[in-house]
């Protein structure tokens, strides 16, 4: 059992990198007046939806490695890959740790899991805020370091934290849901262990 419990965890880290991935395409620009780009998409959502099914350390991998390949398949985001892998492993990590009760290897197909919607609301947030936080500290310093005022800096900022902030919004709206559908099949098709 121990072996088939192991694949499935492969399987489904693998198959929510793929949905992170694919879900970064579904996206809109935004124009931002200095420094690099900014967007609305689904990406996000995906990451969170990864925490609540594997936890802190399945999801925060499928997340980090789903969002980097991204990035490494956009001539625009290829120097962000490294920090994009951290800063997304960390949204689902902190998701995960939250949704799961502070077990770091908690994930739906090992564990009775329950979770009621405000803790899955407040799991998404938190993430959320975790990635918004470094995604801008990050965004600000590159951009000062590039040779831009602080004060321009400072302006494309709240360009970018407004994307982020509807992104979150959206993640949140999209994977708290869809969290409970997955659990829930999860248990009909006899994929949990309890």
């Amino acid at each position: 059992m121990k072996n088939k419990n192991s694949i499935y965890k492969i399987v489904t880290v693998g198959l929510l990198g793929a949905l992170v991935f694919v879900s970064n395409y579904l996206s809109f620009p935004i124009p931002v007046p200095v420094g690099d780009i900014s967007r609305i998409h689904l990406g996000n959502a995906f990451c969170l939806l990864a925490g609540f099914v594997m936890g802190p350390i399945g999801g925060g991998l499928a997340s980090g490695i789903g969002a980097m390949l991204y990035d490494l398949t956009n001539p625009a985001y290829i120097a962000s890959a490294p920090f994009t892998f951290v800063f997304k492993f960390l949204l689902a990590a902190v998701c995960g740790l939250i949704a799961h009760k502070g077990k770091i290897t908690g994930n739906m197909l090992e564990e009775d899991f329950t979770i009621t919607v405000p803790r899955s609301i407040v799991a998404g947030i938190c993430g959320s805020l975790t990635y918004i936080v470094l995604y801008l500290a990050k965004s600000y310093i590159t951009t000062v370091l590039a040779g831009s005022a602080p004060e321009a800096a400072a302006i494309a900022l709240a360009t970018k934290a407004a994307s982020s902030t509807v992104n979150a919004i959206l993640a949140i709206i999209i994977s708290v849901p869809l969290s409970a559908l997955i659990r829930k099949a999860l248990k009909s098709a006899h994929l949990t262990t309890k």
